[in-house]
């Protein structure tokens, strides 16, 4: 009867983690299908009222997890605009007289803005001196940093480059699936509370233990991406006066003629090869195939001797 009544209470724990990892999946889906509405402009967020008499002229709405939409007060009814995750990401070339000097400056300037130096190469040779140094500034300095860097070392801005890549839609999708996770991993958790079997416990903790370690590497993804769009990055790399310019490589040729090009520097490439083959060969081919030679000519002469000789004639026997 007590087996019985274990093996009812096993079935029971198990139908009980189905139904509650099958909820689970079923929130996420539901979690990804409304912010993916949210997107785009399927649900409108609705605007606070504004007060009698002053007040702010913009209302600030919370939409899409950490995303914000800004409304205008005394518009009801007009859609929010979602507040763009983007990260900002540059380089500049700037030539100067004294590379050292200047990478100091660069260390300020970066503190000033309340950022720091993620990197930071020197190689020092009087004129011909070099360095590159990675800033990580806040994102709404980045333009105002990026002009001063031109500016304020007192050198020659050489190149620069700016890119730039949205990211609002995945953060928005990473809130949803970090809020789904969360709440599959409460409830796993109260379902291990109630657990009684050892085969139960067992079965339940390497679930919790699964979708934990799931939670936790978004969590971890979460943070890269608040980084990345908090703190934007610029690359410096300053000259000497006698420094060189690393030229960008060109990008591969594509089309008929670039082909046929590449297939003729790799056939002259074979026959330069085939020739190298040849000469390291042919030291050896003379010096141990003219020998060899000679006693080939020799045994055939001897025997061409031989077979140009007569034979001798046979007797007559005297009558």
């Amino acid at each position: 009867m007590r087996s019985v009544t274990r093996r009812w209470r096993r079935a029971t724990v198990l139908i009980t983690v189905g139904l509650a990892l099958a909820a689970g999946s079923a929130a996420c889906s539901a979690d990804s299908h409304s912010s993916a509405r949210s997107l785009s402009g399927g649900t409108a967020a609705k605007a606070p009222a504004a007060p009698d008499g002053g007040g702010n002229a913009n209302s600030k709405v919370q939409v899409g997890g950490n995303a914000q939409a800004v409304v205008p007060a005394g518009k009801p009814g007009s859609l929010p605009t979602l507040s763009r995750d983007i990260i900002y990401t540059g380089s500049i070339t700037v030539r100067v007289n004294n590379v050292d000097a200047a990478a100091g400056q660069l260390e300020g300037l970066a503190a000033a803005a309340g950022g720091f130096v993620g990197g930071d190469t020197r190689d020092l040779n009087a004129g011909q001196s070099t360095a590159t140094l990675v800033l990580r500034i806040p994102a709404e300095k980045f333009g105002g940093i990026l002009d001063a860097i031109g500016k304020q070392l007192g050198g020659h801005e050489i190149a620069r480059k700016v890119s730039t890549e949205d990211v609002t839609d995945k953060a928005i999708d990473l809130d949803a699936r970090i809020r789904s996770q969360q709440a599959s991993v409460d409830r796993v958790r109260a379902l291990l509370a109630k657990a009684e079997s050892l085969t139960d416990i067992t079965t339940i903790e390497s679930q919790l233990t699964q979708r934990e370690a799931d939670l936790e590497s978004m969590q971890a993804q979460k943070r890269n991406l608040n980084d990345l769009t908090t703190l934007s990055t610029i690359t410096v790399s300053l000259l000497g006066p006698e420094a060189a310019v690393a030229k960008p490589k060109p990008k591969p040729a594509s089309g008929f003629w670039p082909g046929l090009k590449h297939g003729w520097h790799a056939f002259l490439g074979a026959l330069q090869v085939l020739l190298l083959i040849l000469g390291a060969v042919l030291p050896f081919a003379v010096v141990i195939g003219v020998p060899v030679l000679a006693v080939l000519w020799l045994r055939r002469r001897r025997r061409a001797t031989r077979a140009a000789v007569p034979a001798p004639a046979p007797e007559t026997p005297a009558v």
